[in-house]
């Protein structure tokens, strides 16, 4: 129940969703309780992944240190997240991680690709005690005791094709790629030229987004699963968690959360020790958590 890392260097190149600039990407392998560490290889500048360095929330998840930015890091940490990796480091030549087809799946492959390899220093875990909340404008995020990693969210859109919609995950490595990581990211086809104009989403597409329209969803092919859009949100939620620097053993609830909203979740319960305690996981442990049992050893 050692702390992980990937066992070997891999790379792709692919797109930035907001940018639309062609990025390389590698990770390597990090040593014991080096975290997540980012590396912009054009600028020489690493960025530790932690709360304090994030920098913007408004349509991704955004880190930044001396004024390098590193965005749309959200689907990557998820996969990272899901796997069970604590040590690694991401190397780009650009400001954002190629967004791939829109989901996480291609992250799972390239990091089953990539082996994991256990370290010789103990895993640690934060466990809540306490429930703690963050709540702005009827929506909600919060993270209460469970002896399981659960996800539970909730979205309401006035859009036909989406509606109200909720999913439960109840953790898995397994699950996590046959239930979460195929869901794409989504859009609203009135919305791009206003993305467009902020310098975003010039690197969106069929090949990479859902997009919608007044009153249904454009793609061709349609939807991979029946409730797509929310299970997308279970995905960017687990990757906004990384930031808590090791998994959370508890029950994530939301009702229209958002990147912003997991950002504040997770800077006021690093503020709130009351509400959590770091556990080290050992085989001598008399319950083994969920998490750690059900990530999957590749």
């Amino acid at each position: 129940m050692n702390q992980r890392t990937i066992a070997r260097n891999v790379e792709l190149v692919g797109i930035g969703l907001h940018k639309g600039v062609p990025v390389k990407m590698i990770l390597e392998p990090l040593p014991s309780d080096s975290g997540i560490v980012f590396y912009r290889s054009d600028k020489g500048i690493s960025v530790p992944l932690c709360v304090e360095n994030v920098i913007d929330t408004t349509m991704a998840t955004v880190i930044g240190k001396d004024g390098v930015r590193i965005s749309t890091i959200e689907h990557l940490l998820s996969s990272i997240y899901a796997y069970g990796i604590d040590n690694i480091r991401i190397i780009l030549d650009n400001e954002e991680v190629p967004i791939m087809d829109g989901s996480s799946i291609g992250f799972c492959m390239l990091l089953e690709e990539a082996g994991i390899r256990e370290l010789e220093k103990p895993k640690r875990a934060i466990e809540m005690t306490k429930s703690i909340v963050v709540e702005e404008d009827g929506k909600f995020v919060r993270l209460e005791p469970n002896e399981c990693m659960i996800f539970d969210f909730t979205i309401r859109f006035s859009h036909q094709a989406i509606s109200k919609q909720h999913y439960t995950f109840t953790f898995s490595t397994q699950r996590y790629k046959e239930e979460i990581a195929r869901a794409r990211t989504f859009g609203f086809l009135h919305e791009v030229n206003q993305l467009r104009a902020m310098g975003l989403g010039l690197g969106g597409s069929f090949d990479n987004c859902i997009i919608l329209d007044t009153n249904r969803i454009l793609n061709r092919d349609g939807l991979r699963y029946k409730e797509e859009f929310v299970r997308h949100k279970i995905l960017d939620a687990m990757g906004d968690m990384c930031l808590l620097g090791m998994p959370f053993i508890g029950g994530y609830f939301s009702f229209a959360g958002s990147h912003r909203l997991n950002h504040l979740l997770t800077k006021k319960l690093l503020n709130s020790p009351s509400c959590y305690k770091i556990v080290e996981i050992s085989k001598s442990m008399h319950k083994i958590p969920n998490y750690v049992r059900q990530t999957m050893p590749l």
